[in-house]
This record gives structure tokens, sequence and C-alpha cells, in this order.
């Protein structure tokens, strides 16, 4: 099976190292990747803080973005350095911010210079470089573009492309636009698979549900699961089961806020705000009967501030009082 079969999509302002650490307690084979981290402010900004991450978040990756090879192959070795399995090369955010910065999507309409970025940190490093990216830009829906760009970048050395289902409008739509509103066109992924089948290809985009994402299979190597993972984080501990035919890690939703105990007590003693911890335990009871009373506790302003570390203790609490834990567990068995 690829190592990418499943993997979790990296999300800015989501996938901290923080997120990685809670999803890793519910899944050991989901692929992590971490916020798309700028060339420049991994050269010359806080190098440790954007890096550092939790040992057992292994297999994960390191995004970068950026557009110049030479700055993109010293951020990948330092990337190597700090332990990362994989750097990955944004070629698919949309955002105008991004786009004055010369990467993420607007690169798709330069190849060769893709091609350059990829064999320069190829170069650097040992771990696979590997690309995320869209199928087009703007409202030209023509497979040959991306057939295109996917087959200059294979020659430059990539064999592993992350690819996001949908255009990338790059004016007109905000970042979240982007994700909702130009279709998606599963059929050209996997129809770029049929042109490669020795690549590695990735479904990303609008995939919320293992049904969906496991039938995808059959036409590709493997699924991208991004807001989800996040919104639904317990999805994560079927994957080891149905993605890898292994047993996952945490039996129920409690027995996962006991692992991430000790975390939490150790990120805080050391100076991490309790909010940025707790934050991805936000959705783990959703659509169960107290998710509101868990997230509102957890969430709250005041009890971080004077409660500290015992907020999950009264988050808990809050839901048991609603009959959420127990009908978790009942859920669970079934």
């Amino acid at each position: 099976m690829s190592p990418h079969r499943f993997c979790v999509a990296p999300m800015l302002d989501l996938t901290d190292r923080h997120c990685r650490h809670f999803h890793r307690l519910l899944s050991r084979r989901a692929r992590l990747y971490t916020e798309m981290v700028a060339t420049g402010a991994l050269l010359f900004g806080p190098r440790e803080r954007l890096l550092r991450f939790d040992g057992t978040q292994h297999p994960v990756a390191l995004q970068l973005g950026g557009s110049e090879p030479h700055e993109l192959a010293q951020a990948a070795r330092i990337g190597e350095r700090a332990g990362y399995d994989e750097i990955n090369l944004n070629c698919g955010c949309p955002s105008e911010r991004v786009q004055r910065g010369a990467f993420g999507a607007c690169l798709m309409a330069e190849p060769a210079l893709v091609a350059d970025c990829v064999r320069a940190m190829r170069d650097a490093v040992s771990i696979p470089v590997t690309v995320k990216h869209r199928i087009g830009l703007d409202r030209v829906e023509d497979y040959g573009f991306v057939r295109d760009f996917v087959g200059t970048l294979s020659l430059a050395g990539c064999e592993v492309f992350l690819v996001h289902a949908r255009n990338a409008w790059l004016k007109g739509l905000s970042p979240r636009e982007n994700r909702t509103v130009p279709p998606l066109r599963y059929e050209t992924v996997a129809r770029l698979k049929r042109d490669f089948p020795a690549l590695t290809i990735v479904l990303n985009g609008g995939l919320r549900d293992h049904a969906v994402a496991l039938a995808q299979l059959a036409r590709v190597d493997g699924v991208m699961i991004g807001r989800e993972a996040c919104e639904n984080p317990w999805m994560l501990a079927q994957v080891d089961e149905r993605y890898f035919g292994e047993r996952g890690p945490r039996a129920d939703r409690e027995e996962t806020i006991e692992a991430m105990r000790p975390y939490l007590m150790r990120e805080v003693t050391a100076g991490e705000p309790v909010r940025a911890v707790l934050r991805p335990m936000l959705g783990l009871f959703n659509g169960l009967p107290g998710a509101r009373s868990w997230r509102r506790t957890l969430s709250d302003p005041a009890l971080l501030a004077t409660e500290g570390p015992r907020t999950l203790d009264l988050a808990l609490q809050a839901l048991r009082a609603s009959g959420g834990a127990q009908r978790a567990r009942t859920a669970e068995l079934q």
C-alpha cells in the first residue's frame, strides 16, 4: 500500500503541531502535513518555533511555500535536519497574499520554474519531495494543462502529486470560496493516474466521508481529507482499520482524552497557551448529544484563564451531565 493512502491535508491556522499530535493519537498510519511555511519565514524568521514538533508525529511532512529554487533547497535541507519525512511544495493555495509572494497556485502557470524548484530540493535532501496542486487555473478546464504540468515535474524527479480536484480561481474568490465554488472534477485526477501509472496520485477536495474516499481508491493511490478531519476528528480513529487493515490506537473518545492529557500538561508547563493545545479537540464529540456543551466549555476564555488544563475535566463533566459521553461509547461499540 502507498504510504500516502490516507493523508490529512495541510491547512493554514489548523494543522499546527498540537493538532498533528492529537491526530496521531487517533491514527498511526495517516500521513500528516504541517501548515504551509514560507521559505522567507523559515530562513529569516523564528525557525525553531516554526519547525518544532513532537517526535511521535511520524510520518509527517513539511509543506513549503516559495518559488526561488535556491531558497527552497535551503529550506528543504533545514526541514530534513529537523526530522521531517517529506518536503511538499505548495502549488495550490489561491490566496492573493500568496500570489503576491509569487508562489502557491499561480506557480502552475510556470511549470519549468516549478521543475527547477523540485530539482533543487531533490538535490538538497534525501527524503521525498512532493507537490500539492490544483487541476487548473481560473475557469479554463483544459486537461492538457494539468497533464503537462505533472509531466514536466515528473521529468524533474517528482513522483508524488497531491491533487486538489478543483481549479484555482485567482481573481474574484476568497480562499474559502476557492474550496467550494470551482466544481470538483474527480475524473480529471483519475485520468492523471491512468496517464501516469508509475506516479503516486493522491486525490484531495470535497472528501468528507470514508465510503466516498475508499471508493476513489479504485482509481487513485491515496486520498487526502482536509477540514472534515479537524471538524470531526474522530473520523481518524477509523483510518488504520479501514484503509490499512490494522487496529487503531484508541478504542473510544475518552481514552483519547486521557492520552492527550500528558501532552497538554507538558506543553502548558513549557509556556504554551492552554487554548492552543485544546483547540484541536473541540470537534471530538461532534454529532453527539452534549457536543455543544463540550465545545463551549473547552473554548470558554474565562475558564481557560482561571482553570488552565483543568478546563479539559470541566468540559468532560459538562458532556457527561448531558449523557453525551455514554452515548458516544454506545456509538463506538456499534
